[in-house]
């Protein structure tokens, strides 16, 4: 489980068909000594878990492997090396939760419609895919590339968002443009309500 707050700009390295999917290194500024084979990372929002990792003078590295299912359904499958993506590892028990709870599970591909950049901040706004789209409300929280943001608009299938500057200083964000597909999970706790209201639905 995530928060939505990023806390490195990794950068791509390299990236292999394996039969599983496709592995992928990416260089980071964390202290790979500080985490396990096995750990969970969030990459650009998609939840990873670590397969190889070491520390060296060019750079600290680690790798995960992307099954077929993660590539059908997420941005990863067009990954490229020198691609920069935004890296979060795995909330601990005590840990501050400054964003929202973010699972790591995506919900589908957004696609950026619409950006304006402004003296003290740059508008974004998305298409959702439409099984995701009825679980995004304004005022509510989306996790974008992994990154937590609160929702400014809705309207049918479209949606936006305002990125202050160290959201753009710290993420990918700063490089996204109209056309770019970005990946969208939605607040789990909307997921639950929608559930429950089926559910009592059809009691």
């Amino acid at each position: 489980m995530f928060t939505g707050i990023v806390t490195d700009l990794g950068q791509i390295l390299s990236i292999e068909d394996v039969p599983a999917g496709k592995r992928t290194r990416i260089q980071t500024a964390y202290d790979t000594q500080s985490f396990d084979i096995g750990a969970s990372i969030s990459c650009a929002g998609v939840c990873h878990t670590v397969t190889a990792k070491d520390n060296e003078p060019e750079g600290n590295w680690f790798e995960v492997v992307s099954a077929a299912e993660t590539l059908a359904l997420t941005t990863v499958s067009h990954w490229r090396a020198g691609q920069k993506v935004n890296l979060e590892r795995s909330l601990t028990m005590g840990a501050e939760l400054g964003g929202h709870l973010v699972l790591g599970h995506v919900d589908g591909v957004a696609t950026v419609t619409r950006r304006e950049d402004h003296p003290d901040s740059v508008y974004f706004q998305f298409e959702a895919p439409a099984e995701a789209a009825p679980f995004i409300a304004r005022k509510g929280s989306v996790a974008l590339d992994g990154t937590s943001l609160t929702v400014n608009e809705v309207d049918g299938l479209l949606f936006s968002v305002f990125l202050i500057p160290h959201t753009l200083e710290v993420t990918t964000w700063s490089e996204r443009q109209v056309g770019d597909r970005i990946n969208l999970e939605v607040d789990m706790m909307a997921r639950y309500a929608a559930r429950l209201a089926e559910f009592t639905r059809n009691a």
